[in-house]
């Protein structure tokens, strides 16, 4: 369902995506209290003019609720988006994650021999839709996702603040989105064998719902129903303009990082040298910089330490050509399985312990304590009310907590302790 801007006439207009009816009127003065969902709009009169005071509860459900789909689409895509041009970047985004998805499936099957992937389909009747497999209790994975999404929507603040890691950041209002991206973690049983993520996604903004746009400034409305608004373009290189001329932010984010239970160093240099080699296709300041990056991004910063062993991350991507930027994505997504699968093959089937198998839980449990806590993708989908079967995909089905536990010094245990808590340069 669409939501209407409430500059985009000269009338008062009260919509939100939930609201069943619209008010209109030339004056507040004889409406004292409006509630409309989770928003409580109170107005009042001063000097004779009428001035709105929203202010936003919880996070409201900014995305309609799905409905499974027996079939895939040929695209989860707006029929306005996918009538405009099949070269956009929003069709060769998604054309892109839905293959690399596809390609990705068949490689873990083939390497796991036993498990096969379930899948869902599922969409939303305002646009947009997705793609979850999963594959449970496989011969080498405990739990693989490897999930494709195309989202359209709208972020209270805090999602926005979410999805833009700023927590300075402030908005008058919700904040018009499309997302599409594709998003994995596979937790295998061998605890030689090491966790892998990745997640590669475009994301859009259109302007702020409540804000008045001039020539790049932002201002925002308290409410002056008699003034018809206009909105520009804004400046910048990533400054679009859509068919309303509405003004729309866009950018790349993803990466791909390594979460082993123990160190061995040829797969460590390894899994690093297929990052760089993707990256300095692009630019050869991507790889330190992107692995630095990681390093600061996968940080649990309760305990000062990071997630695992890194490998890149880069988000908020918009300073160089789209294009570019789109060719890089892919390249790092086609670089996955050359990255991981030859790992596993070589420690699926090294013998291990009860002691093994109790440090790789402890270990999935600083996992989850991470993408619980501190994950801008797992935040921004909670806020946004996605789809939370695709959205906690990434837990492990088993993991373990001890109290204050503390691996002995010098032991392997203590090595990737030790790697985690002062990140290395691999290559």
């Amino acid at each position: 369902m669409e939501t209407t801007n409430i500059l985009s006439t000269s009338t008062t207009l009260f919509p939100t995506h939930t609201a069943t009816s619209s008010y209109s009127s030339t004056s507040l003065s004889s409406i004292p209290k409006v509630r409309i969902s989770r928003q409580r709009i109170r107005t009042t009169n001063s000097n004779n003019r009428n001035l709105l005071r929203v202010q936003s509860r919880s996070a409201a459900m900014a995305i309609e609720k799905e409905r499974p789909e027996s079939e895939r689409p040929d695209t989860f895509l707006r029929d306005a988006d996918e009538a405009a041009s099949a070269k956009s970047i929003r069709s060769r985004f998604e054309k892109m994650i839905r293959e690399a998805q596809d390609s990705i499936c068949q490689a873990i099957e083939r390497a796991d021999g036993v498990g096969k992937f379930k899948e869902d389909v599922w969409s939303r009747p305002g646009g947009g839709g997705g793609i979850s497999r999963v594959l449970q209790d496989g011969g080498v994975w405990e739990k693989a996702g490897v999930n494709v999404s195309v989202v359209y929507g709208t972020m209270p603040p805090e999602a926005y603040r979410a999805a833009k890691g700023d927590n300075s950041a402030t908005k008058a209002g919700p904040v018009p989105f499309f997302a599409a991206g594709i998003s994995s973690v596979l937790h295998p049983k061998n605890p030689f064998a090491p966790t892998l993520h990745f997640n590669y996604r475009y994301f859009e903004t259109d302007a702020p719902k409540g804000i008045i746009v001039l020539n790049g400034l932002v201002s925002h409305l308290i409410g002056f129903p008699h003034i018809r608004t206009r909105r520009f373009q804004t400046k910048g290189k990533n400054a679009l303009r859509d068919l309303d001329g509405a003004p729309r932010q866009w950018w790349f984010g993803g990466g791909t990082d390594l979460t082993p239970a123990y160190i061995f160093e040829e797969d460590v240099k390894h899994f690093h040298t297929v990052q760089k080699k993707a990256c300095d296709k692009f630019d050869p300041e991507f790889y330190p910089k992107f692995k630095k990056w990681c390093d600061d991004y996968f940080v649990i910063k309760h305990r000062d330490e990071r997630r695992g062993l890194g490998g890149i991350f880069f988000d908020d991507l918009n300073g160089y050509d789209q294009e570019m930027l789109l060719s890089f994505a892919t390249e790092c997504a086609s670089s996955v399985i050359p990255a991981y699968i030859p790992i596993i093959e070589r420690r699926k089937d090294m013998p291990f312990t009860d002691q093994h198998k109790a440090w790789q839980q402890l270990r999935r449990g600083r996992y989850i304590e991470f993408n619980l806590v501190y994950d801008r993708g797992t935040t921004f989908g909670l806020k946004t009310g996605g789809r939370i079967e695709s959205i906690l995909v990434s837990l492990p089905l088993t993991a373990r907590w001890e109290y204050d536990h503390q691996p002995e010094e010098g032991s392997e245990e203590w090595k990737l302790l030790d790697a985690c808590i002062n990140p290395k340069e691999w290559i």
